[in-house]
């Protein structure tokens, strides 16, 4: 089975061409730079974006497959959750495009398809298993049963990780996307400089709380009374250590409380899905902390958002239900639930 996936959450236009679930023939991505005058994504300019660029995205990813419109058998959108602009977008298109050439239609969720794009491997899925999504928007462990059956463990209570990085880089003068930006400012940095502290939820002890982390670098930088009122008066090296501190602070507390949550419930592998994926020291700190059990992270272009994992999850969603969904569908900004959908 062909499956076009769509992907326009927010400010990614992607699209892709998967085959089975599994082999990716397509995965193209066209980022929305407009946003990083802003300091963050401006909603009205990601939906504009979407409307330019998604039929050239879509014209493009078909060309990479080697595949036409008529060859694909189904359509698979991100339906929530995300920016609602942005989301009608992409809804609206696949709608569009499954109508058009009478083929079915299917919802996914984005969050759980950032899980499914760390299984888009040669080998078999591994379960029961321990999930950890961790972006912008979201930060929490699910213990995976198979495809589509979920139980949540932890979530955060304040701050989402990806977040966190964001509001740290923002404090440093750092220009949006703020991940990347810390991540490289850490190398350059010592990770012991500063003795920042993970938060702790009570009686909780795999949930998550990044908003003292951001806090007590607030005052590392402005001082206990300060106010940022203009350019973070750090000198370069001391920006440097506090990305670190912080980078360190924040992703061992991840890495920790899912690894405790792996061997609490005896799962045999990890999967991790989002963009703060994609960084570097977390891929270390997971190596050097969880070792009985497989750790997958997703592959080159799948940690950010993209549209092969929105291929590939459609593929389980609309073989396991039989049939697609109607064309009444409508998307969900928090689909349904604050971490995730369909979570037991």
């Amino acid at each position: 089975m062909l499956v076009l996936g769509i992907e326009t959450t927010c400010d990614e236009t992607a699209v892709a061409v998967v085959r089975d679930g599994m082999e990716i023939l397509s995965n193209v991505i066209r980022s929305q730079e407009i946003h990083t005058k802003y300091g963050g994504v401006f909603p009205e300019a990601a939906g504009r974006s979407h409307v330019e660029a998604l039929p050239v995205v879509i014209r493009e990813s078909l060309k990479v497959a080697g595949v036409s419109l008529q060859d694909i058998d189904l359509i698979s959108v991100a339906a929530g959750p995300g920016l609602i602009g942005s989301l009608l977008i992409g809804v609206n298109a696949a709608k569009a495009l499954a109508l058009s050439l009478e083929k079915p239609f299917i919802g996914v969720n984005h969050v759980e398809a950032h899980l499914y794009a760390a299984m888009m491997r040669e080998e078999l899925p591994i379960f029961p298993s321990l999930g950890v999504v961790i972006s912008g928007g979201h930060t929490f462990l699910v213990l995976i049963e198979s495809i589509g059956s979920y139980k949540k463990i932890g979530s955060t209570v304040d701050d989402a990780v990806g977040e966190a990085f964001d509001k740290v880089a923002k404090l440093l003068d750092l220009p949006y996307p703020g991940g990347p930006e810390i991540e490289k400012l850490a190398l350059q940095g010592n990770p012991a400089a500063i003795p920042f502290k993970a938060g702790r939820v009570k009686e909780s002890p795999y949930d998550f709380s990044f908003s003292g982390l951001k806090t007590n670098v607030f005052y590392s930088v402005y001082g206990q009374n300060g106010v940022k009122t203009g350019p973070c008066p750090l000198t370069d090296p001391e920006k440097a250590d506090v990305a670190a501190s912080f980078q360190e602070t924040a992703l061992k507390d991840v890495v920790r409380k899912a690894s405790s949550a792996q061997k609490a419930f005896n799962l045999k592998a990890v999967y991790i899905g989002g963009g703060v994926s994609h960084n570097r020291r977390l891929g270390t700190l997971f190596t050097e902390e969880v070792k009985d059990v497989p750790v997958f992270f997703p592959g080159e272009g799948l940690s950010l958002d993209n549209g092969a994992m929105i291929a590939g999850l459609g593929f389980h969603v609309y073989t396991n239900k039989g049939k697609g969904d109607s064309l009444d569908l409508e998307p969900e900004t928090r689909a349904g639930n604050r971490d995730f959908i369909k979570i037991k």
